[in-house]
């Protein structure tokens, strides 16, 4: 049933009432029920953006919407859930692949795609960045700086963690790239790897078990919670408060 009233055609939900009282459904499933159908009607993030952006990326906010936990690593930048408005804007200018045209849609379909940390049935997010993802520039440094503070703000969220593979570790078993691990209470798991010009789902079991294996790694290698909070805020400072300052004397 939760399937049928998450699709893009919902239910009324006066009908809605009426259909569960008589399927005898009530308590906390009515409640979900409820609520899932008023999400699946309401104008989102797809209705606004979907038409516009690649056909991976609708499909993978449509994931992400109904995933209970992510889990992601990034080698090079800041996961799209977690950048700022200028540290997006700056990345996406350099982008080969993005018109110029284009940059200010993809930024506020990015923003908007965050409203997931609002909704009521938020997932689990967990996030590995590797070191250079915060010591490589990505706009002016007055950019970088509000970046990494605002992964310091994200970083305090119950349902967020953020923990930091240091360089110092070497090699690392996802040395292949980016990839994201999507876990559903309904539906199978799938896991999501980006290239330059397409994005890919992997669903099967094969695949999803060595991602697991590769983030299990990730996991024993990878700062803890605390150390990495440590690491992000002295870089913040180290590499990018005394360039801001100079900048602005400038």
């Amino acid at each position: 049933m939760s399937r049928l009233l998450s699709g893009k055609l919902g239910v009324d939900q006066l009908d809605l009432a009426s259909f569960l009282a008589i399927c005898g459904v009530t308590g906390e499933e009515r409640s979900r029920l409820l609520a899932l159908n008023s999400e699946g009607i309401r104008p989102g993030w797809l209705q606004q953006y979907g038409s516009s952006l690649p056909e991976q990326l609708t499909t993978l906010v449509n994931h992400e919407i109904k995933a209970v936990e992510i889990h992601e690593f990034e080698p090079l930048r800041i996961p799209g859930l977690l950048q700022t408005a200028d540290y997006a804007r700056a990345l996406l200018e350099r982008s080969a692949s993005v018109p110029a045209a284009e940059v200010q849609t993809r930024v506020d379909a990015r923003l908007a795609r965050q409203g997931l940390f609002n909704r009521d049935h938020r997932p689990k997010l967990g996030f590995f960045l590797h070191e250079f993802v915060l010591r490589l520039p990505v706009g002016s440094a007055e950019v970088m700086s509000g970046q990494l503070h605002h992964l310091l703000q994200m970083g305090v969220r119950s349902y967020i963690t953020i923990r930091v593979i240091p360089a110092v570790f070497g090699a690392h078993a996802a040395m292949a790239g980016a990839c994201r691990l999507m876990e559903f209470a309904e539906f199978k798991p799938i896991v999501y790897v980006e290239e330059q010009t397409a994005g890919h789902f992997l669903e099967e079991p094969d695949e999803i078990s060595i991602y697991r294996v590769i983030f299990d790694s990730l996991a024993s290698c990878a700062l803890d919670e605390g150390q990495s909070r440590d690491l992000i805020a002295a870089l913040a400072v180290e590499l990018y408060a005394d360039r801001e300052d100079r900048d602005d004397r400038d």
